[in-house]
Order: structure tokens, then sequence, then C-alpha cells
């Protein structure tokens, strides 16, 4: 008897535990998330989160920016999303104005800097995570082969010595490429920023769909010199490349990375839980890396000799580039598209 008993109650725990496994799995909410952090970055985040949220699991769609802003208005009568993070501020003012985000709080947000939280609405439509701030690359070996001074300024690179040795974002697909064009507008005005991106275009090689992507090129040595932002650059070069970090002396344009709940999700409850964790200590220590800035003040960022890039930074009005982002976007199109790399 003993001997048939046995074998049974090992199976009946088998079962059990097998229908537990299921029931578990099947408690988990599924948390569908829109992003345009890079991609090497989405397992840290989502692997800490996870670890305080068990019962939740990120479903990351990740894309630049513009592709993603497109395919959220795309979706617009009919969102997708639970949760837009990790994403350009101006293109979230474009949204907003779509009345795309619910008001939410996050558990710690009077802890932020007020600059990364929107001041507009309360509760607030959006939160920012970090800044990042447009650079340029240099390979110091390509440059050395073809006699390319290092640049200063953006107005050196509009010169002919240049020709054919520039890459930067289209700007309708990345923010990197957005914030380079709204910035030099807001630094020159329209016109002479214009004139200036005619000059810079005679010198494009080819424009990408991704703003990390000319300094990538850049650091295999496939173009002397890339216009890309802060962290790739410093990536980069912490991994060996022999780049060279150049900030433009006329200043620096910069963006926030921001959250945003989308207003009809069905998972509110674990959007919510994704808004808090996202400005607590723990996570914006994960978000400091490669990243001057983040919205928590004090939190350090644990790479070596970064620049310190807040005397650098333009006066950014993200609200004149939300609003003005489409006209602009359109304008850049019809002057320079014909070189940007095929999707």
């Amino acid at each position: 008897m003993k001997s048939i008993r046995l074998p049974l109650i090992g199976l009946a725990a088998t079962v059990f535990l097998a229908v537990a496994g299921m029931e578990t799995a099947a408690a988990r909410t599924d948390l569908l998330v829109y992003t345009a952090v890079e991609a090497d970055e989405l397992a840290k985040f989502k692997g800490a989160f996870e670890k305080a949220n068990p019962d939740i699991e990120i479903k990351w769609v990740r894309d630049s920016t513009g592709i993603i802003t497109a395919k959220l208005l795309a979706e617009k009568a009919n969102p997708q999303a639970d949760i837009v993070w990790g994403h350009a501020a101006t293109s979230l003012l474009q949204l907003v104005a779509e009345g795309y985000f619910q008001p939410y709080a996050p558990k710690g947000v009077e802890k932020l800097d007020p600059k990364y939280v929107d001041q507009q609405n309360k509760p607030p439509l959006w939160v920012g995570q970090r800044a990042y701030a447009a650079s340029v690359c240099y390979n110091t070996v390509e440059g050395k082969k073809k006699n390319l001074p290092v640049p200063t300024s953006w107005q050196d690179l509009t010169k002919p010595v240049y020709r054919g040795s520039i890459v930067m974002p289209n700007p309708n697909s990345s923010g990197t490429g957005f914030l380079d064009v709204s910035s030099w507008v807001q630094i020159w005005g329209e016109a002479k920023a214009w004139k200036f991106m005619d000059g810079l275009h005679e010198n494009i090689a080819w424009y990408t769909h991704s703003g990390s992507k000319p300094c990538k090129q850049a650091a295999a040595g496939e173009i002397p010199i890339g216009v890309s932002f802060d962290y790739r650059v410093v990536k980069s070069i912490e991994e060996g490349a022999p780049l060279k970090l150049v900030l433009p002396k006329e200043g620096l344009g910069w963006e926030l990375e921001a959250f945003a709940i989308v207003k009809n999700t069905k998972k509110l409850a674990a959007a919510r839980r994704l808004a808090d964790w996202t400005v607590t200590p723990e996570a914006m220590k994960l978000h400091a890396p490669g990243y001057s800035m983040v919205a928590l003040p004090g939190v350090p960022n644990p790479l070596k000799d970064f620049p310190k890039l807040e005397d650098k930074l333009i006066s950014n009005n993200f609200a004149w580039a939300g609003t003005n982002r489409e006209r602009i976007l359109k304008e850049w199109q019809r002057r320079y598209d014909a070189k940007s790399e095929k999707k």
C-alpha cells in the first residue's frame, strides 16, 4: 500500500505546484511601456522594477523618439500603451495637446527638481527622469588621417574642411536630432539657424534615424564626426573607442526624458506603481550613469570624469519646442531629407 500511496502523494504535490505556478503567472500584470530609452539600458530597469514589483511584467515597445511619437499619434483613437516612459518631454508636450495622458503625482514627486515636473497642471501630466545634452563625438584616429581639426563650435562644422565627414540624426526620427535643430533656432533665431543648417548640410555625409547611431558610427571609424548626445559619447569612450567629447561653445541643446500615463489605460494601478518606482532614489541611481543630471537632486554620476554640463546648457523653452515641433520638422524635411538613410 505504501508503495502506491507515496507516488500518489508526490503526483498530487507536483500537480499542486504546477497549478500554483499557473495561478501566479496568471496573476502577473503585463504593462505595455512605450520608450525611447537606449536599448542597452532597458534590461537593468526591467530587472530592478520587476524585483520590487514581482506581480508586474514590463513589455517594452522601444524605438527612436520620432518613431515612437508617430506610433502614439497613429494610435490616438485607440491607444495601446499603458504608459510612455523615458521619452522626450517635447514630444510628450505634443501629445499632451492631444489629451493623451492622465494626471498623476507619483509618491515622492515633491522631492524632485521642479524643472523636471510639469508645472502647468496639478497633478502633473508628465514627470521627468533625467536630462541629456547635445554633443559632438570626434574620432581622433580618423580625424588625424583626414587632417581634420577638432571643432570647438557648432559654426566650425560648416567649414569646407569637414565636407562629407559629419553625420547627425534626422530630427523627424530622433529626439536628439530635434533637440539639435530646436536649440539652434533658440540660439540664433530662425533665419540664422536655417542658414547655419544649410551650411552644415553641405558637410553632412548622411542623416541617421537614431540619436546614438552617429556616435556609434564614429566609434567604429565609419565617419570622423558624429553629432549625438552626451551619454552615447561617454559610453563609447568608456568602451575604448578613440573618441573625443566636444561641447560646442555656443551652448548645448538639451532634453528631458520623462514619463506620462496614458489616459485610457486598463492597467492604471500597475502604471502608477511604475511611476512611483521611477522617482525613488534606487531608480534614480540606475538613471544616473552617463547622464550629468537626474530629476532627484544629490544623485551622483558613478562614471569618472563625466563633464559637468549645467553651465553649458541653453535656456531651453520646452513649451515653445513642443508647440513648434511639427512646423520645424516639416521645414527640415523639405530642405534636407534627401540625405537621410533609408529606414
